[in-house]
């Protein structure tokens, strides 16, 4: 099929289809990227059954096990961990109105996770009808249900790590503590949980001019940048705008 546009020029639809064959080698490399990913070899066992804080199904909180988070038929566990604490280098201004505006801006949440969070939440619905997904934060409960509920998550599964050791385990927290945006993937093989796959692209070597982009096939936001003439802003996401 060969589609042209309104008063197009030769100029322009010749790089235009050169950008298609790119365009094409890349759906490509993305798939066989995925292919290489579905074939991985089985991962480590997790070193214990972690216990979360988390809610129980009428929204009372509740202790939850990582076995408690696999639904019948769903053998796929995606955990993100939200930095809440935010990382201490991040001055962008904190949550404007609600409990969590008290906070110290060290302790409150960071804006990054939170749009891409605000994306997710809105996928929740498809996703879950065949993985498992849930949310992370090294905050206590109160503090991350505060949260969402200002920020009008109504899908997501939250859960807090303040009491065991999932974070650091899962390269989700620096030796010092600092929180890290990682997001894992486990999978259940019969009565054993393993890791799966994680976005150790977070800790690779960055090109020139990049940033680590470890999820970046998720995030809308910033794949619709790519769209454009203007390309990615030299920007960072807040939490809220004027």
């Amino acid at each position: 099929m060969s589609v042209t546009f309104p008063n197009e020029s030769p100029d322009y639809r010749a790089a235009r289809d050169r950008l298609l064959e790119q365009e094409i080698e890349l759906r490509r490399a993305m798939e066989a990227v995925a292919a290489a990913r579905r074939a991985l070899p089985a991962g480590g066992p997790i070193p214990e059954d972690y216990l979360f804080q988390g809610a129980s199904e009428d929204g009372a909180p509740a202790d939850v096990r990582m076995s408690e988070l696999f639904a019948p038929g769903k053998d796929s566990l995606v955990i993100y961990s939200f930095m809440f604490p935010r990382d201490p280098a991040d001055d962008r201004p904190g949550p404007g109105t609600g409990s969590t505006a008290r906070l110290p801006l060290a302790a409150g949440p960071c804006p990054s996770c939170t749009a891409l969070l605000d994306q997710l939440d809105g996928a929740v619905e498809h996703a879950t009808q065949n993985l498992n997904l849930a949310v992370v934060a090294k905050a206590p409960l109160p503090l991350v249900r505060a949260f969402a509920e200002e920020r009008g998550w109504r899908r997501l599964r939250l859960l807090s790590s303040e009491t065991n050791t999932y974070n650091r385990d899962y390269h989700a927290e620096t030796p010092t503590g600092h929180q890290r945006p990682v997001l894992n993937v486990f999978h259940r093989d019969g009565e054993a949980i393993r890791h799966f796959w994680g976005s150790e692209l977070f800790y690779a070597p960055l090109d020139p001019g990049q940033d680590p982009r470890h999820v970046g096939t998720l995030e809308p936001l910033w794949n619709l940048f790519d769209l454009t003439r203007e390309g990615r802003p030299s920007w960072d996401e807040q939490l809220a705008y004027r």
